[in-house]
């Protein structure tokens, strides 16, 4: 048990720091734009009519993710960017979600958020909020283990998930908050 936390938290850690503290904004830029680039191809394959869907939407969001279970506490980190459709605007977004659940592990994931109206776009940017539930089992390291990926649709806007590493067996109420990123926008 204590290996386990010991672990969680040290992903959690590293996840948390966004791409390094060594680089610059437009450095730091670049490479959320490189993840961007490597999730949507990684999304195209495990499910491939979201390409269709991302490219006839309003916009899309695709967030860089690492979150952690213990018992009954979860919380987690996270940075993105959000590409307006219509007008090729990006806006650079962070999160940070905690919640309460049974739950064991850790897990470093990615999410898509494809928004099927200007207005979910536009509110998502703005006020950035989330609340939910999750229950998922991930077992995951490199390219070993399994996942699934369903696209989930909530009202205006479709969420996909992929585990890139991690061992995870919850189900969590949680609250998530996105915002604009100061420092790169």
């Amino acid at each position: 048990m204590r290996l386990l936390v010991v672990a969680a938290v040290a992903l959690l850690l590293q996840a948390c720091q966004s791409t390094g503290d060594d680089l610059t904004p437009a450095q730091e830029r670049a490479e959320i734009r490189l993840m961007r680039h490597n999730v949507l191809n990684e999304l195209t394959k495990v499910s491939p009519q979201a390409k269709q869907e991302i490219e006839r939407s309003a916009g899309y969001a695709v967030f860089s993710n690492a979150q952690i279970n213990i018992i009954l506490f979860a919380a987690g980190t996270g940075y993105g960017v959000v590409k307006n459709n219509l007008t090729g605007k990006e806006t650079f977004m962070e999160m940070g979600e905690a919640g309460v659940g049974l739950g064991l592990g850790a897990k470093d994931f990615r999410a898509v958020f494809v928004f099927h109206t200007e207005k979910a776009l536009n509110q998502f940017v703005e006020q950035g909020w989330a609340f939910g539930a999750e229950a998922d089992a991930a077992a995951k390291s490199n390219e070993k283990g399994g996942q699934k990926s369903y696209g989930v649709t909530l009202g205006n806007i479709t969420v996909y998930q992929l585990t890139e590493n991690g061992l995870a067996l919850q189900a969590t109420v949680k609250g998530t908050k996105y915002w604009q990123s100061s420092r790169l926008n």
